[in-house]
C-alpha cells in the first residue's frame, strides 16, 4: 500500500519540524509549506490525500488555503485545521464544520489525537 501523502502548512517553523519528522515516522510522505502561496503550489504538483493547515496564516488563512485548492480541484479535501485561537476564526470555521471531510485541532495537542485523525478514513 502507498503511504498516505500529506501537506503540511504550518508557519512556525519549529512546529512544522515535529510534527513532518512524527507524520514520516509513522509512514506517511510528508512536504510542508510555510504559508498559503507555497501550500497552494505544492498541492498542485504533490496532489496529497491529506491537508493539515494552521488557520493563521501569513496572507492567507487556512481556509482560505483549502477553499482555493477546491474550486481549483473541483474536489472535496480531506483537512485538519490546528490552531491555537479557534475562536478568532468562528464563522469560517462553522462554515467547515458540516463538511465530513473537515476536522479541527486546538493547539496544543498531543502526537495521539493527531494520529488519530490523520489515520481516520
Amino acid at each position: 500500500m502507498d503511504a498516505l501523502k500529506i501537506l503540511l502548512v504550518e508557519d512556525d517553523e519549529n512546529l512544522s519540524f515535529v510534527l513532518q519528522e512524527k507524520l514520516n515516522f509513522a509512514g506517511c510522505d510528508t512536504r510542508t509549506a510555510r504559508d498559503a502561496v507555497e501550500g497552494f503550489s505544492i498541492y498542485l504538483r504533490f496532489r496529497p490525500d491529506l491537508v493539515i493547515s494552521d488557520l493563521q496564516l501569513p496572507g492567507e488563512n487556512g481556509v482560505e488555503l483549502v477553499s482555493r485548492i477546491r474550486h481549483v480541484t473541483k474536489s472535496n479535501v480531506r483537512t485538519i485545521y490546528i490552531s491555537a485561537n479557534l475562536g478568532r476564526f468562528g464563522s469560517e470555521i462553522e462554515r467547515e464544520m458540516g463538511r465530513p471531510e473537515v476536522n479541527f485541532l486546538a493547539k496544543p495537542f498531543s502526537s495521539g489525537e493527531l494520529m488519530r485523525l490523520v489515520s481516520a478514513q
